[in-house]
Parts: structure tokens; sequence; C-alpha cells
């Protein structure tokens, strides 16, 4: 029964796209497989294909609400209620199907401000359909939202927002300008505490984020769009159509674009390697200091450690963990555009000490690379060690991969532990800083360094102190190398 109804529906979506009805008269009555007979077979495109996109490329402080499938009336209007309260505009992926169903409801998104895009006529595994089942499901999505609603989508996701080539080609042979995937696709909670929750919303809530959720199979799909919205409140961020996103965002260059994308390479000749470490400047005549943040977070944490230092007018020094960057490109580059430096922490944090020489080389090497391609410049050439632990032999392997400048610190309030107070971090810091120091902190989530960062910025300046970044104080040029 089901499969007749789909049957018939398609003929009324293709009757929809050639604008006349599917039985109009004797001569023009035919069967759906005489239908079938007379369409020309498609042609597997040979051009580019769409893009595909999970992510937008932006610093901006905004992100996307998305929506698949389509729930009945009941249920969609209280999901536009929802939306309305919080004053969130969404982006909903409508099967074609069910907008040739009930226009209607496909006309009340619309009519709250929202955008319709294509979730493809049936929704089908994609991955299984031959190409030209593929373009046929495309295709006639796109032109009965179109005939139903007056509006043209251009953007397409498949049910589970995955994707293969071919959904790509056929997408890009219908003029489809991308194929959407998603940052985060939230399915239903299981027995998660409401803390859990929260926590793992935060950690999705990124810039250029896409963020999905389907409203057949999402069973409490209100308690998600409530922990998402406050999600993003608490970091500041707004939720924006995805069109917006899309024509704010910007398209990175590949790596090897990139000037400086190789100033780090493997290099096995290491003996002889030179190197400069430096922990602080002793006898600095100047009363100046470095805040430095290792490791990496979340949105949350580390917008806020950017909004306190450009409040209070403070350049830092950042290094960052790759395997962070991999995921959050966008947050990253932010960190660069707040015009602090960007250096090297390894890719996954290990004590460098304890793995081989081959192991140190290529864990400097391949975030050189993510970090690279992730603020589309070179990065600031300084090394900073995952727990400051060197030896001399590691800091020649580092040195020889061409981040020759090692930038330790010999203020540690530890931080890191969730169990120090702000005012015990305040504390350290204040009793250990003396002229040239470089203290170190953390951008790690459910710290108290947040809270610290203020207190520690008004009491050193409140005795002298100014801040310049890591850079400055080893006497290197904007790029991290030596200037002499």
């Amino acid at each position: 029964m089901k499969r007749l109804r789909a049957i018939s529906l398609l003929l009324l979506s293709v009757a929809l796209v050639a604008g006349c009805a599917v039985f109009k008269g004797k001569s023009d009555r035919r069967s759906a497989s005489d239908a079938q007979l007379v369409q020309p077979k498609t042609v597997k495109y040979a051009g580019t294909p769409s893009d595909a996109v999970s992510m937008v490329y932006t610093t901006k402080r905004e992100l996307a609400l998305t929506f698949n499938g389509m729930a009945d009336k009941a249920a969609m209007k209280r999901l536009l209620d929802q939306l309305d309260t919080y004053k969130i505009k969404a982006t909903f992926f409508l099967p074609g199907m069910r907008v040739a169903e009930e226009p209607d409801i496909a006309k009340l998104i619309l009519a709250r401000g929202h955008e319709i895009e294509s979730n493809t006529l049936n929704r089908l595994d994609m991955k299984k359909l031959p190409y030209e089942q593929i373009v046929n499901e495309i295709k006639l999505s796109r032109d009965v939202i179109q005939k139903k609603t007056g509006v043209k989508p251009v953007y397409v996701r498949t049910m589970l927002g995955d994707y293969t080539d071919n959904v790509r080609l056929a997408a890009a042979q219908q003029g489809m300008e991308a194929v959407i995937g998603a940052s985060l696709f939230l399915h239903n909670w299981e027995n998660e505490t409401p803390l859990q929750k929260s926590n793992y919303i935060r950690k999705y809530i990124n810039r250029g984020g896409i963020i999905a959720l389907d409203t057949q199979e999402n069973k409490i799909i209100a308690e998600s769009v409530k922990l998402i919205a406050e999600g993003a409140k608490n970091v500041g961020y707004q939720f924006v159509r995805l069109d917006k996103l899309m024509r704010d965002g910007g398209k990175r260059r590949p790596l090897e674009q990139i000037p400086g994308w190789n100033a780090a390479r493997i290099n096995t000749n290491y003996a002889a390697a030179t190197y400069n470490v430096m922990y602080n400047k002793q006898d600095d005549p100047k009363k100046e200091v470095v805040l430095s943040f290792d490791d990496w977070g979340t949105d949350y944490t580390i917008t806020k450690l950017l909004d306190v230092l450009a409040a209070y007018k403070v350049k830092a020094s950042f290094f960052l963990r790759a395997d962070g960057v991999e995921k959050n490109p966008n947050l990253a580059r932010a960190i660069a555009e707040g015009g602090h430096d960007v250096g090297n922490h390894t890719y996954s944090h290990p004590v460098i000490t304890t793995i081989t020489p081959a192991q140190i080389q290529q864990e400097i090497v391949k975030a050189h690379k993510i970090i690279t391609e992730a603020i589309q410049q070179q990065p600031t050439m300084l090394f900073r060690p995952p727990t400051g632990v060197v030896d001399e032999s590691t800091l020649k392997v580092v040195g020889a991969t061409g981040y020759r400048n090692i930038a330790n610190f010999d203020v540690d309030p530890v931080d890191f532990n969730r169990s120090r107070t702000s005012a015990q971090i305040l504390q350290t810091v204040k009793e250990d800083t003396k002229n040239g120091s470089v203290v170190l902190l953390h951008m790690l989530d459910d710290t108290q360094t947040i809270q610290a960062l203020p207190s520690i910025i008004t009491t050193l300046r409140g005795q002298g102190y100014t801040f310049v970044r890591m850079s400055e104080l080893m006497g290197l040029a904007p790029n991290g190398q030596q200037t002499s």
C-alpha cells in the first residue's frame, strides 16, 4: 500500500514539474512504466561536484540550527512556536514528497521567517541508489518544493546528512550549490544527566557550526532545542539561517597554497641542530610579562578568554593542541585574528621526552600543517613542549624541524587542576611573577582560569607590569623567526 502511494505521489511530482495533469485525456493517458521508457538516460556529470559542507569557515559568532524531515502539522507548529520563543531562525530540509502532501506546513515554515531546503524526494539511502535515481531524487524534490512554495532550494541534505561522490555530482548536475552535512547530528538522548547533556551541547556550539535534528526521528526535540538555545546564549553566539551563514563564510585555501606551510619539516639530521629555549627573560630591565595559554577547549572557554583579553587590551601567546584545532579550525582562526601569537603545542600532547625522535617530529610537523591550514597563514614559529619537560636531545630534535625557538615558562599556577580556585591561581601568579616572566595558563574547560584572568591582569598592571607576546619577549619577527 505504501509503495502504491509513493508511486502515485511520484507521478504527481512529475506532473507538477511538467506543469500538467498526469491524466488529461485518452491520447495523453500513459502508465508509470511508459513514462519511464520515454525518459532520456541520465549521463553521469563530468564537471565539478557540489561543495560538501559540514561546517562553514567563519570567525563570526554565528551558527545554523537545521531540521530534517517533516513531522505532522501539530508537531511542526509546536516546533515553530518554540523557535519563536528563543528568537531562532532555522533552516528546514524538507522531503519533496511531504511538501507535495502537505504544502501548507512548508508555507507556514516560510511565513515564520525560516529557510526551506531539500531533504531529497523520499529520504532514501543514497549510498544504495544508482546514479540516475540519485539525480531524480534531487531534481524532483527541488522542483516539487519550488512548485508548491515558490522557493527554489539551493542546498540538499540526505536523510542522515551523509553523502558520496555520486551525491555531490548529482547535486551539481541539478545546479545545487552544496550538499550539506552537520557538525552535530543530535539524536535522541539516552540516560545522560542534565550536566552531561549540557556539556555535550557546549562541545558543539562552534562558530560556523551546523547542528541538525530530525523532526520525525527525534522524540525529545523540544528538550534538545531548549538545550541548544541555552548553549548558544551561554557562549554569546547567535543562530542564523544557513543561507546567511554560507554568505558570511569564506573558502579555505588548500594547505600548499599558504606561504610557510612547509616551514616545519621532518629532519633526521638533528645531532647538530640548534635551538633557543626561554623560560623567562632573565635580568629584563623592563617590567614586562607574557600571558601564555596551552592546550585546547571549547568555544565556550576560549571565546571567553579572548573576550577578557580584548576587554583589557592584552595580547597573549596561545600554544595550540592540534587535534583540537583539527576539529574546530574556526576557533583557531579567531585566536589569530585577535592578534595573539599562535604557536605549536604538538598534535596529541605527548610528553616529548617519553617518545622517539621520529614521533616528536611527526607530532610537530603534523600540528604545524593543521594549524597553518586552520588560520590560513604561517603560525608563529614557537614551540611549547607539553608539561614543559625537555632535555638537550629532545630540544635538538625539535629545533631540527624548523621550530628552533622553544617557549617554556617560569610561573605555573597549576590552573589545569580543577580543584584550584581563582584566588589560588591569582595568588601564585602574584607571588612568582617578576620582570620578564612567562606565565603558564590553560584554555581547558571547567577550570577557574576564566574567573582568575581579569584579576591577574589588573593585579599585574597595578604592580607596573606591561603585557607582551612571547614572540616579542624573545625578539622575534611576527612569523616567529629570529630578527637578528
